[in-house]
């Protein structure tokens, strides 16, 4: 099946380089009509020229992810030239890295001010039109530091793991919609990560080896709350799960012996993926009902 994304209108965040300008590539090699948006200027101009080149159609916009006016504005000057925005990939970001011990907390609220909230703003913008349209494709950039952790990334790792919450939901509100919200977590070489690997590392982690993933999230056939991971060629899928665990009832031993049997919590085997996160209380509530039940059915003779 060949994507195709001709009649669709794309916004993609920090594409002045990197990741981002690999990901508006790929979108107007498609057919998308293309945003180019970074905070530099000249550098979403230069890749939006790229995109014209080769035949496509593209814009650039010089804003901040964390300025909300400039955003709009953005979104406005899109819906002028195509009446329309299907495709938001929010990709802007920042590394402000040192362990916990050491880092300043105005690091700390400026990595999640431009990958949290900076997502959160670029998605408020287009949400009412994706919702209007009856159609939508946004995906947001986590990382495997958020997911799994990462020393000295507390700040980014926080940000991260808190899109892929934010996703959780929005793909929620937005399925009668048809507004389908996944996240991918990728591994590339960016200026962001220049300085953390050897260059052997960064030869086999070019930008545009991800980028396949974005293709796929920005389709029409996309799925919705999919944490896609994806690097070097190779794509994988991460889940947040809930295990079958144990059920220990009331009383004051209840504490020593979930201690005693946190091996058992943790146990894979049966594990599920959550639809909605109250079907972790139902869950609950359902094991204890039916420990009752037989208490009740043993205290009855044959």
């Amino acid at each position: 099946m060949e994507i195709d994304l001709s009649n669709r209108v794309a916004i993609v965040t920090g594409a002045g380089g990197g990741l981002g300008a690999a990901h508006a590539l790929a979108l107007g090699k498609r057919g998308a009509r293309v945003v180019v948006a970074d905070l530099n200027a000249e550098a979403a101009g230069a890749v939006a020229a790229r995109i014209e080149a080769e035949g496509g159609q593209a814009m650039a916009c010089g804003v901040s992810v964390t300025d909300i006016a400039g955003v709009e504005a953005m979104v406005a000057a899109a819906m002028a030239r195509w009446d329309r925005i299907d495709i938001l990939i929010n990709n802007a970001g920042i590394l402000r890295d040192k362990s916990f011990a050491k880092m300043d907390l105005d690091d700390f609220r400026l990595v999640l001010d431009v990958h949290l909230m900076g997502s959160v703003n670029c998605t408020k913008a287009v949400w009412e039109i994706m919702r209007a349209q009856n159609y939508g494709r946004i995906v947001f950039t986590t990382s495997s530091s958020g997911l799994y952790g990462s020393f000295g990334q507390a700040n980014y790792s926080a940000a991260k793991m808190g899109l892929v919450g934010l996703m959780q939901t929005l793909a929620l509100e937005g399925e009668r919609y048809d507004i389908r919200v996944n996240c991918l977590a990728p591994s590339a070489a960016t200026g962001m990560t220049n300085g953390l690997y050897s260059p052997e590392v960064l030869a086999g982690l070019d930008s545009s080896l991800v980028s396949p993933a974005i293709v796929v999230l920005a389709s029409d056939e996309a799925p919705s709350r999919a944490v896609l991971l994806a690097g070097a060629g190779s794509f994988e899928q991460a889940h947040v799960t809930m295990t079958r665990g144990v059920f220990l009832g009331d009383g004051e031993d209840v504490a020593d012996a979930l201690l005693a049997r946190l091996d058992e919590v943790a146990e894979r085997d049966g594990e599920t993926i959550p639809a909605r996160g109250e079907q972790q209380h139902q869950y609950e509530m359902s094991v204890r009902v039916a420990q009752f039940e037989d208490a009740q059915f043993e205290g009855v003779d044959a």
